[in-house]
């Protein structure tokens, strides 16, 4: 009797005798076969999807939006745009997104590829959404934002956030001086948390102390509302400070590399001597010569609450821009689920859209100045920065500090 020989193949499990050896080589061939089948990506049943076919007809673009085009305010609550700066912004990047017919098939224009990129950067709806809508593919509508937002970011970033010059710097100033009575400051600086969905293999690299997955907007915003230098892509995980000095940005600043103006005196107060000019932040980051915190503490003698209320006043145009920005583009107010590379790039796209609408068709500002008995809240006292802040720092804040309480008091901060 021939001996019995065990197959060791799991998917198999036969034993193997002389006796019906080629029944058994046959059937662990096909086998095989049927496994190898299995695995095979599946062929396409067809070339293009019929409700595809029909986008020209249904789809979004062709159908709801040529209606839309006759009501601006409608149009402007879909896409966050008028009319005529749809229009400008499609003349400005449409070369850059712009497709090439082919033999197979028509490529879909670049009113058609901007309107889906503002479209999803207007409602944080999914790939899938926004695909249905507009009757094309899911990874169609993943490649066009990638390609939109990198185009917008291209094409506009030089003539709306250029990193400011010496007297860009000075402009800025003067408008603090003139709307928050702050004067030699430069800009208010925080980070905003975008939420993200996990990244996958990323530890816990993105998972801040609010509890959630987020990269870091770290920007700088002038007098109007506008962001002047951003630094997109810190992980959740690390401090606003820590982004300050890990950013380009933070790194010229420390280097004295901004080309800032001169030092002069503050207005009125010649004998005090010349100041630096500085930017405002909240206790997150650290006090430097060219950055200005407020005091840490909650009893504090009049003269520095007088300070952190004035500092507070000028530093609340970054927390109005990011409301601004969140109100206008909501992919700010869900969970962004793309990639971290894709979701940097949307992030500096709408921040350059946002100067792009600010500056082209100007709005009622959020905050004017503010008038006399209004109340600022107080700074934020729940995150306080490791500060070893030098003298020559103290001293600055100190003459600050005097000067709000003496020759730059304004009307209404005793009552605050």
């Amino acid at each position: 009797m021939a001996a019995a020989v065990a197959v060791s193949r799991p998917e198999l499990n036969i034993a193997v005798t002389s006796t019906n050896m080629k029944a058994i080589t046959i059937a662990a061939l096909y086998e095989l076969w049927n496994l190898e089948e299995r695995n095979k990506p599946k062929r396409r049943r067809v070339w293009v999807h019929e409700i595809m076919r029909r986008r020209s007809e249904l789809g979004e673009f062709h159908h709801l939006l040529q209606e839309l085009r006759l009501d601006d305010g409608r149009f402007k609550r879909y896409l966050r745009l008028t009319v005529p700066l749809f229009d400008d912004l499609l003349a400005r990047v449409g070369a850059r997104i712009s497709r090439q017919d082919t033999n197979y098939r028509r490529s879909i224009s670049a009113a058609e590829r901007l309107s889906i990129c503002l479209r999803f950067l207007a409602s944080g709806d999914s790939f899938r959404t926004i695909a249905n809508s507009f009757r094309v593919g899911t990874s169609t509508v993943a490649s066009i934002v990638s390609d939109v937002v990198t185009a917008i970011w291209d094409c506009l970033v030089e003539e709306f956030m250029a990193v400011p010059t010496a007297e860009e710097w000075r402009v800025v100033a003067e408008r603090f001086e003139e709307r928050w009575n702050f004067p030699l400051c430069c800009g208010a600086i925080d980070g905003k948390h975008v939420v993200l969905k996990a990244p996958a293999n990323s530890g816990s690299q993105f998972f801040n102390y609010k509890g959630t997955f987020s990269i870091v907007l770290l920007a700088v915003v002038d007098a109007d509302y506008c962001f002047r230098v951003i630094d997109v892509g810190g992980y959740g995980r690390t401090s606003d400070g820590g982004i300050l000095a890990n950013s380009a940005f933070g790194q010229a600043l420390h280097a004295g590399d901004l080309q800032l103006p001169a030092d002069r005196a503050l207005p009125g107060a010649e004998h005090r001597g010349p100041l630096p000019h500085v930017f405002v932040a909240d206790e997150a980051f650290p006090l430097r010569t060219n950055l200005m915190r407020p005091f840490p503490g909650r009893v504090l003698p009049p003269e520095r609450r007088v300070f952190n209320y004035r500092l507070s006043r000028a530093r609340l145009v970054v927390e109005d821009a990011f409301g601004i920005l969140s109100s206008q583009w909501r992919i700010y107010r869900r969970v962004i689920e793309v990639r971290p590379e894709l979701a940097e790039r949307c992030i500096k796209a709408t921040c350059v859209l946002h100067n792009f609408l600010r500056r082209t068709a100007p709005t009622a500002a959020v905050r004017e100045c503010i008038p006399g008995g209004a109340v600022e809240p107080l700074p934020r006292l729940g995150r306080v920065a490791a500060n070893n802040a030098g003298r020559e720092a103290i001293r600055i804040r100190e003459t600050f500090t005097s000067y709000f309480s003496e020759e730059g008091t304004v009307s209404w901060q005793d009552d605050i």
